[in-house]
């Protein structure tokens, strides 16, 4: 039951980073006793505000109240000092301790350690959460739910008054996810105050009391689960209305050879280990489609166990007709499959090497080791795509990482070209970069497709999707939940699929 008092309360909280407004006046309130969603999409501030209140980061202006009273937090310890506890995705304890060591450690007086009666305290601290561990067993013999479940019950001990879980369910199956809210709602009764922060629709409307929805580093606002219906909670994040936007397409005829209605690509209950449920996808010749809903729905892990990026664990992969074993990128690349990756940073470019050598990078790696280009041929394919995408270089020699944003895009999809792809997939292909390489971008796969090559387009702004695309897999929690084309293929649809068929 809920009590009417605000545990925490964040006001006008700012922060920026060099030429980014992170945060601008946000504001944020807990009860105890509440569970309280904190969403947004990619880039609109949750993170930023959550290390702003574990201390991570130093907020530029704004307040930070718990139980009413103002605090200064300066750091994660003066975090966990006065009550607030962070249990993040990608466990932070210590798997070769055992479970105890991991509740207590860094917890010590400066006298020895009684593990004895640690050993007994952690065992009635786990049966109290039903929490099944023994104190004794090293932390690696547990689940990764367990795990999850001990760092919560180190919180716990701790005396934690605000518990933050973020993305806390994201590696676990459907069965740890229910053991999960089981002890998230214990915790709740005992007055704890919990912020959630997930993608994922379906666990917020099943455990949450409240949510909070963020979008570009500003608050849209604060909402109770009985008045926010799933298709609006997706329009909130999104920051578009249900009927504000036409059908768009692009200006580009598309492809009417004599093959237009042969199926390129075909993939039946593939899966993959990055925790997608067994999904089936087609692709014709010439086609522009692609994977939407909201972040972490599980889109890129779709044309990643496509490409062979992530490990495929069941399911089969037919092209042109013919089944083809894709088990890792060079076999993806060998029955002409190209993709352009979500995160070009980490992924895409290769900063210290040049212009040049990041152009003829894949198809260098087809032709193999020991069968170099001349510096004649380099530096013709490097003018070549240089002049086609308009790259804006000092040369072909510059390292890549000394290019902008756009232009680093525009390499790694010269890369690609250069291979000469019957199926090129291109995830985020226009994220962080300016409008009018935008444009370009889509201009150029509206060609591409017009000319033949089979594409699939993932983005995060549902207008470049309608844009682009004739026909759209929608995603939702890691599995397939629609397709959308013709008559259908509106913002609202979309919306209203991601979110479930709510009205």
């Amino acid at each position: 039951m809920l009590v009417s008092e605000n545990v925490l309360e964040m006001k006008n909280i700012c922060k920026s980073f060099p030429g980014v407004r992170a945060l601008q006046n946000v504001d944020f309130k807990l009860r105890a006793g509440e569970i309280h969603a904190l969403m947004g999409e990619n880039g609109a501030g949750k993170s930023t505000l959550i290390k702003v209140l574990t201390g991570v980061y130093s907020k530029d202006e704004g307040d930070i109240y718990l139980d009413g009273k103002v605090v200064a937090i300066h750091s994660p310890q003066d975090a966990q000092r006065v009550g607030i506890s962070t249990v993040y995705q990608e466990i932070t304890l210590c798997p070769n301790l055992s479970v105890a060591e991991n509740m207590y450690i860094g917890r010590g007086t400066g006298k020895l350690q009684n593990w004895k009666k640690q050993n007994e305290d952690a065992d009635k601290i786990l049966k109290s959460l039903d929490i099944p561990a023994k104190a004794t067993q090293q932390l690696a013999s547990c689940s990764i739910a367990v795990q999850q479940m001990v760092a919560i019950a180190r919180a716990v001990d701790m005396d934690c008054k605000v518990l933050i879980l973020d993305e806390p369910t994201s590696s676990l199956d459907d069965l740890e996810v229910q053991k999960l809210f089981g002890l998230m709602r214990d915790l709740k009764s005992r007055g704890v105050g919990i912020i959630f922060v997930t993608h994922f629709l379906d666990q917020v409307y099943e455990v949450c009391d409240k949510i909070t929805v963020l979008r570009d580093g500003t608050l849209v606002g604060e909402y109770s689960i009985q008045e926010m219906p799933r298709v609006m909670l997706v329009s909130k994040m999104l920051g578009k209305d249900l009927d504000d936007m036409s059908d768009i397409k692009g200006e580009q005829a598309p492809y009417n050879g004599k093959d237009a209605s042969e199926v390129v690509l075909e993939a039946e209950g593939l899966q993959s280990d990055a925790g997608i449920k067994p999904f089936d996808f087609y692709i014709k010749k010439g086609e522009v489609n692609g994977f939407t809903g909201l972040l972490g729905s599980g889109r890129s892990e779709c044309v990643r166990a496509i490409f062979g990026a992530d490990r495929v664990i069941g399911g089969k992969v037919k092209k042109n007709g013919k089944i083809v074993n894709i088990n890792k990128p060079i076999d993806a690349m060998k029955n002409g499959i190209a993709y352009l990756p979500e995160d070009r940073k980490i992924d895409g470019i290769v900063g210290d090497l040049s212009v040049r050598d990041n152009i003829i990078l894949a198809l260098q790696v087809l032709k193999g080791p020991f069968k170099p280009f001349s510096k004649a041929e380099a530096y013709k394919f490097a003018d070549e795509y240089i002049k086609l995408l308009s790259i804006k270089t000092a040369s072909a020699d510059t390292p890549i990482k000394s290019l902008s944003g756009g232009n680093q895009q525009k390499v790694i999809l010269g890369r690609w070209l250069l291979t000469h792809p019957e199926y090129l997939i291109l995830d985020e292909p226009t994220r962080g970069i300016d409008v009018g390489t935008k444009i370009d971008i889509q201009k150029l796969v509206l060609e591409l497709a017009s000319e033949g090559m089979s594409v699939t387009f993932i983005s995060s702004e549902t207008d470049e999707m309608l844009r682009t695309c004739s026909r759209l897999v929608v995603m939702r929690d890691r599995k397939v939940v629609g397709e959308l084309s013709g008559e259908d293929l509106t913002q609202n649809k979309i919306m209203s699929t991601i979110a479930g068929g709510d009205k």
